[in-house]
């Protein structure tokens, strides 16, 4: 067990990246001549080959990640699987398109690197939607989560995004250009780095599994940052880059094929998610790590307690039961849970422990989550 978290933590440090580089070497290319040295622009492609040489119909990312239909400001739907004795989260998430920190936090009573064989976990897809535009792309830090809004519907992809010391920017930007097999220019800061341990790392290192980009990107507007693929999966859906956002070769080789250039890419940071639907009001609530310290938890309740008050201001009628506030608090796994609703009426006991039971749609949710009683006010 030991060896295995060090060598988890070791491909995490050798997979942290800046990409600065990589857009800047992009922009000396001529506009005329359909290369750039990033790679090959995937919009002048009229055909995707495989190694062989032979033509091949692009990828469809729905393959790994469905289109679900939007419900007023929720979409998507809690899943289970039975896991096998080889499995662990990591693996899980790679191949189904979850983020192993995601899984972890619907799943406490689990060990991730030995769930066993036969044990039945979470797989957290349903989400309250981040209050933002529902256009293109939607990428929430705080969630570690890309929203791409297409069909009518919404897909959900795992994210990498940046460290504390080298953080993501929140911004309201667009896709410019899509590359297949980008090479990766190592800005000056991070070679000094590298000298400065006695390592040496070149100018540049082409497309391969060497490359910290990996497969695919997608450049972005703001200056310096990509969406782009990487050699190593497991960082997916945590903060570990140098600020740009990481996801899986098998998405980001299918999510490229689809996005437009001048698709628009908002960048936010919402912890606290509140939405409606059919009368019923929902809230998620996101931890940073697996870790839960008193101060974050003291963060979060104030925004809640400032996001409730916003909404029901707004909205009339509204009946919170405060228990089922506080076990999304202290849990803060992500996990979307019914916290009131709009009442017309004075409810009776029958339609007050019909509320209490729909209260968490969690599989084995914590004990407080329903039970007898009158809703609560929130104030």
């Amino acid at each position: 067990m030991a060896n295995t978290l060090k060598s988890v933590i070791a491909l995490m440090v050798t997979g942290l990246l800046a990409c600065g580089s990589a857009v800047s070497a992009l922009a000396q290319q001529s506009p005329d001549d359909g290369q750039a040295r990033g790679g090959t622009p995937l919009d002048s492609l009229a055909v995707h080959g495989n190694a062989n040489g032979e033509e091949t119909a692009p990828k469809d990312s729905r393959a790994r990640s469905p289109v679900w239909a939007l419900e007023g400001d929720l979409a998507g739907k809690l899943q289970m699987m039975t896991t096998r004795y080889e499995d662990t989260f990591a693996e899980i998430g790679t191949q189904r398109s979850l983020g192993y920190l995601e899984l972890v936090k619907a799943n406490p009573e689990v060990d991730p690197w030995l769930p066993g064989d036969g044990t039945r976990i979470t797989l957290p897809r349903k989400y309250v939607l981040p209050d933002s535009r529902r256009d293109g792309i939607v990428i929430n830090l705080a969630e570690y989560r890309l929203y791409y809004f297409r069909d009518g519907g919404v897909q959900v992809f795992p994210v990498g995004v940046g460290t504390e010391e080298n953080p993501s920017p929140l911004t309201d930007a667009e896709v410019t250009m899509g590359l297949e097999s980008p090479a990766w220019y190592p800005p000056a800061s991070i070679r000094a780095e590298y000298e400065a341990s006695g390592e040496y790392l070149p100018r540049m290192i082409p497309p391969g599994p060497e490359n910290p980009l990996g497969s695919h990107a997608l450049i972005l507007s703001e200056d310096g940052y990509l969406i782009h693929g990487t050699n190593k999966g497991f960082g997916v859906g945590m903060q570990v880059s140098h600020g740009c956002f990481r996801m899986y070769n098998d998405d980001i080789s299918r999510f490229v094929n689809e996005v437009s250039k001048g698709t628009p890419v908002q960048v936010i940071h919402q912890p606290v998610k509140v939405g409606m639907r059919n009368g019923q009001l929902w809230l998620e609530v996101h931890r940073a790590r697996e870790e839960y310290p008193e101060e974050e938890k003291e963060r979060l309740w104030e925004q809640v307690a400032e996001a409730l008050e916003a909404y029901t201001q707004e909205n009339e009628k509204l009946e919170i039961q405060r228990r089922v506030v506080e076990q999304v608090i202290e849990q803060a796994d992500g996990i979307p849970r019914m916290i009131g609703e709009r009442v017309t009426h004075l409810a009776s006991r029958d339609t007050e422990a019909a509320s209490d039971s729909q209260a968490s749609e969690r599989p084995g949710a914590a004990p407080g989550a329903s039970g007898s009683g009158s809703p609560q006010r929130w104030f």
